[in-house]
């Protein structure tokens, strides 16, 4: 369905006291990364109306202070609930690893967040080495250092931090060859290391996967736990989900903390058709 046959869904403030079975989804990210998790959802719950925060203008979060992001995922959670969504989704394993108790202990509605998938990586290398690509907020988080603890038992989890690829993302650089010089630096020492299994720790990675099959090769496992997050948010929405009839349309709502004539660009083009990007003056 093209953005011209799609409703535009009136995503200023709503006027009714809450939010009902047809309300949107809201999901946010350190900027445009999320997206990747957002297809996802759209392909798990295609009738649902969307409503995505890029907070592009503080990006990248992994060398920000804990503070300023548990501040930022305060704010743009509570213009989601302003917006009337019936659950948030924390489309950033940055946000998740330092803000998602500060943020479950408030929200009067389900939070879904995304981690690294070192849990299912474990489970499922064979060589017992596991790589993980991610931010260095995330990398060094204590919630990481509990998961490589909690699976680390028998697997040999190897942590790279990636410091520029949020960046390269951010600007539609997906497939340049400083880009790949980039990917080339982070990957190699883990290929000399034995990975079978490559963990994307950041929702902006996914967009750079066909550069890191080109290198890695056909017989290395990536790992992206977007998927999983969708099904978890059908899960928590349970019947709450949205019922449509024949002839009924569906949207998606961006907004953007950066220039949005720029976020115009690099959005459309990673969610594979035009959008509308509205200004976030948050």
């Amino acid at each position: 369905m093209t953005g011209k046959d799609r409703h535009e869904w009136n995503c200023l403030k709503g006027e009714a006291a809450t939010c009902s079975a047809d309300s949107p989804i809201g999901i946010f990210d350190s900027g445009v990364g999320g997206i990747s998790v957002l297809h996802a959802i759209r392909h798990a719950l295609p009738v649902e109306h969307l409503l995505y925060v890029a907070d592009s203008g503080n990006a990248p979060y992994g060398n920000r202070h804990s503070s300023f992001i548990t501040d930022r995922t305060t704010t743009i959670a509570k213009f989601l609930i302003e917006h009337r969504v019936k659950a948030i989704v924390v489309a950033c394993n940055t946000a998740t690893v330092v803000a998602i108790e500060a943020l479950r202990s408030w929200c009067p509605i389900p939070v879904v967040a995304i981690e690294p998938a070192i849990k299912p990586a474990a489970n499922s290398t064979k060589s017992g080495v596991v790589g993980v690509l991610a931010t260095n907020q995330t990398i060094a988080s204590a919630a990481v250092a509990r998961l490589c603890d909690q699976y680390g038992s028998s697997t040999k989890i190897l942590l790279r931090a990636c410091p520029g690829l949020v960046e390269h993302v951010e600007r539609g650089d997906i497939s340049s060859d400083v880009t790949r010089s980039l990917l080339v630096e982070y990957i190699s020492p883990l290929l000399d290391a034995g990975v079978d299994t490559i963990v994307l720790g950041c929702t902006h990675y996914p967009f750079l996967r066909t550069l890191i099959h080109e290198i890695v090769g056909p017989n290395i496992s990536i790992v992206d736990p977007a998927a999983a997050v969708a099904r978890e948010l059908a899960r928590r929405l349970g019947t709450n989900l949205r019922r449509v009839s024949p002839g009924d349309s569906v949207s998606e709502c961006f907004f953007s903390s950066g220039p949005v004539d720029r976020a115009h660009i690099v959005m459309s083009a990673l969610w594979g058709e035009r959008v509308v990007v509205r200004s976030l003056d948050k």
